[in-house]
């Protein structure tokens, strides 16, 4: 039983499930669905739009599957579906801000939780007015890519518990140039 804060926030998590991938192929245009990605470190998902640099913090962005559900309430929708979101992936059963200062595989690639993905100004505009108030708290988490691999909708989302996190941090500056 854990005994103290730290304990209870770096302590065992279920895995989630990847429910979905969406890849923007140029600025402003929309998502495409896709059922298998490449992941790649320094560009995050091969034919996204979006490469950060290698150590940026914005490579993936990611949203719960649960938080659709909230924000289509908030809003009085029917439905909010993951192309409204423009998040690169939806995630199920696990409470993406519960990553913080952890690590996680989804596939074979590797991730680490870099900070919550806030809304932007397009919320409005795909969702209707009040879209970027409705997804405040709810905008889900970015990640920076730590392993290149290969992720498929099914997969689980692993987080790696403190033993794993700090073996692979140790293993990582073994290779780091700077």
């Amino acid at each position: 039983m854990a005994t103290s804060l730290k304990e209870l926030m770096y302590g065992p998590m279920h895995a989630g499930r990847l429910d979905w991938i969406g890849l923007r192929p140029a600025r402003r245009e929309t998502l495409q669905s896709v059922a298998t990605a490449s992941v790649e470190i320094g560009g995050g998902l091969v034919g996204d739009h979006y490469t950060g640099p290698l150590d940026g913090k914005r490579m993936v962005s990611m949203i719960q599957a649960e938080h659709l559900t909230a924000v289509a309430g908030i809003l009085g929708l029917a439905r909010v579906t993951p192309l409204m979101t423009r998040r690169n992936l939806v995630v199920s059963g696990l409470n993406l801000l519960a990553l913080k200062g952890r690590q996680f595989t989804i596939g074979d690639a590797l991730f680490e939780f870099t900070g919550p993905c806030a809304p932007c100004s397009r919320m409005d505009e795909n969702l209707g007015p009040g879209g970027f108030q409705a997804m405040r708290g709810h905008g889900g988490i970015i990640a920076r890519v730590l392993r290149a691999g290969t992720i498929k909708v099914g997969d689980a989302v692993v987080v790696l518990d403190v033993a794993q996190h700090l073996s692979n941090s140790a293993t990582l500056r073994l290779f780091d140039d700077s």
